[in-house]
């Protein structure tokens, strides 16, 4: 990254102003994941939604002033992604290693988080997309790729493994590096909310990548699936509905946790 486009990043994300739309976006993502929870206790329990962002997004704007709302979240959802892109590259004084490390840990989550931001104004703009069929999709185009079946493979066990590394934050409670908790009962529930938030949200992208990964050794596109595939790979185990309506609260869990890394984020480079 060239000198003065770094320079740029570090006064961006020195920005006061910057620093608080950071963290109303994570406010953003927890509302999002408070949507997505509710869609899957909801399919848990006989409905048939979609249980993911798209499904989300499509939720809200049926409501009334649903399309303010959606304008928020896309706003909010950039921002935050923004905010993960300058944390990958405006840090200084790190070791070329250190630098590629935090480059892959940020870089990817603020992608993600811009990405699911324009979803949501494609929404807001009459859009009515839908993740699973999006998946598929892209799944098929994929295979017919010389190396297709490898590549899926690889993007598969690339998010099952995002999926463990959330498990292992939830067990080891790492993401107290991520945020100041307070003192008390205040920091009791916060850590509470964060382990099953992040167990619940990794056991979901594990079910994600296996399902990818199938799909790439099978080579069958249908087989693919988002987070709504992942709920529906729930639901046909046995005690699914169950298991299913877990999972939704552990999302609920890790919205109301996102909610409040709002206000306690550690946001330093």
């Amino acid at each position: 990254m060239p000198s003065t486009a770094r320079t740029a990043a570090r006064e961006a994300e020195a920005n006061p102003a910057f620093r608080l739309a950071a963290r109303a976006g994570y406010a953003a993502n927890g509302a999002l994941h408070l949507l997505i929870g509710a869609l899957v206790i909801a399919v848990g329990l006989g409905a048939t939604e979609d249980s993911d962002q798209t499904g989300a997004f499509r939720a809200l704007a049926a409501v009334p002033l649903g399309a303010v709302a959606l304008w928020a979240l896309a706003v909010g959802l950039v921002t935050l992604g923004a905010w993960h892109l300058l944390q990958a590259f405006a840090p200084r004084h790190l070791t070329v290693w250190r630098r590629l490390a935090r480059i892959a840990a940020e870089a990817p989550q603020g992608l993600v988080f811009v990405f699911i931001g324009l979803v949501a104004a494609s929404v807001a703009l009459g859009a009515r997309p839908r993740a699973e069929q999006t998946t598929e999709d892209l799944s098929r185009g994929v295979l017919m790729w010389p190396i297709g079946g490898f590549l899926l493979g690889v993007v598969g066990l690339a998010v099952a493994g995002v999926g463990i590394g959330f498990v292992w934050m939830g067990i080891r409670r790492s993401f107290h590096s991520k945020v100041r908790v307070p003192r008390g009962r205040r920091g009791l529930a916060l850590t509470a909310l964060g382990v099953i938030g992040f167990l619940a949200k990794g056991v979901a992208l594990v079910i994600v990548g296996v399902l990818l990964t199938v799909a790439a050794i099978t080579v069958e596109p249908d087989t693919a699936g988002g987070l709504d595939g992942a709920v529906a790979a729930v639901i046909a185990l046995p005690a699914g509905p169950f298991l299913a309506c877990l999972v939704g609260l552990g999302f609920l869990s890790y919205g109301v946790f996102t909610i409040f890394r709002a206000r306690y984020a550690r946001l330093d480079a």
